[in-house]
């Protein structure tokens, strides 16, 4: 295991500060258009990476945690298109091009509605923490504008891009790793749409679909501890279950407190999680990659996202130096 992050640094500065802090290892996308990224393309971001001593570990695929409209690739999860079958074989071409280039993997996400929070929370010294509570979601926007989607039909859309996607990820050697639906909300709808990621027994018909060791999880930890009514006690179970079976790829290493349907993103030092013992288990079921600070909460002052990480990087070292010793 080893200390990573996700973005796009803003300049040189942030990538002589990433490498100071002994953050050595990343997710970042290259630049210009994702339908631009073919083998030169991801091969001179690595070569800038290294220039660092910063190794590119994975990049994000055109499916972020945005609502389906609002991502690069709109279609590929709302049901039978033209455009649905474009944007797909455009993103094996961006796998070949990646696995040609020897980056280790690809993250992405599997929603159409889009990461949901209801109004922020307040922390220690009033850091303004990232909050959901099912009960304050908005229940008036009506049917998704692309369109209902049951259970059933949620996935049999994902049965169709694992199907083309997973071959393809294979024969690149690309591990694709996928991010739960955050948050989960159980077997209820929400605008008429399944969230069939958001549950741990769906993460587990997920990763036995189309079975390949290049098909696993972005496990992000926080996510999966919103998903449990206990995360303080339920969740080492569940980093085991998935562990075992070598289908974590990557980890969003943070905590929460509260659970399913109500809970607030904290420091990582102050959640329900016992994040020791979380990395223990990583340890014990033998995690080889990244983790990283997702999420972190917003704190006043200048450069205020950079300190924010700058702790969380602290943190995750410090917790690797004390389970590995």
């Amino acid at each position: 295991m080893y200390l990573g992050t996700q973005g796009q640094p803003d300049d040189e500065d942030e990538l002589k500060v990433l490498s100071q802090l002994g953050v050595n290892h990343v997710s970042s996308d290259p630049p210009g258009h994702w339908t631009t990224w073919d083998r030169q393309a991801f091969e001179a971001h690595r070569d800038r990476l290294a220039g660092f001593g910063i190794e590119l570990d994975m990049s994000l695929m055109p499916l972020g945690s945005r609502a389906a409209f609002e991502n690069d690739a709109s279609h590929v999860f709302l049901g039978p298109s033209d455009e649905r079958d474009r944007e797909i074989d455009q993103i094996c071409q961006l796998v070949e091009a990646a696995g040609a280039a020897g980056i280790r993997a690809l993250r992405y996400n599997i929603t159409i509605l889009g990461h949901m929070r209801t109004e922020p929370r307040y922390g220690r010294g009033g850091a303004q923490l990232s909050s959901f509570d099912y009960s304050k979601l908005n229940q008036s926007l009506g049917e998704f504008e692309g369109g209902a989607a049951n259970a059933d039909e949620m996935w049999g859309r994902i049965d169709h891009f694992l199907g083309r996607v997973v071959p393809v990820a294979e024969a690149s050697k690309i591990q694709m790793a996928c991010h739960p639906q955050d948050p989960g909300i159980g077997d209820r709808l929400y605008r008429g749409v399944a969230r069939v990621m958001g549950t741990v027994e769906g993460l587990k018909k997920f990763v036995s679909m189309h079975e390949s060791p290049f098909h696993g999880l972005n496990f992000c930890q926080g996510t999966v501890s919103e998903m449990l009514e206990d995360p303080g006690e339920d969740i080492y179970d569940v980093i085991r279950y998935f562990g075992e079976r070598e289908k974590i790829f990557n980890v969003h290493f943070r905590n929460i407190k509260g659970g399913f349907l109500d809970f607030t993103e904290v420091f990582p030092d102050e959640g329900d999680i016992d994040m020791l013992k979380a990395l223990n288990v990583y340890r014990e079921v033998g995690y080889k990659y990244m983790l990283m600070p997702d999420h972190v909460p917003g704190i006043a002052g200048d450069n205020a996202r950079r300190v924010g990480f700058a702790y969380c990087y602290g943190y995750i070292n410090a917790a690797l130096q004390a389970v590995n010793n």
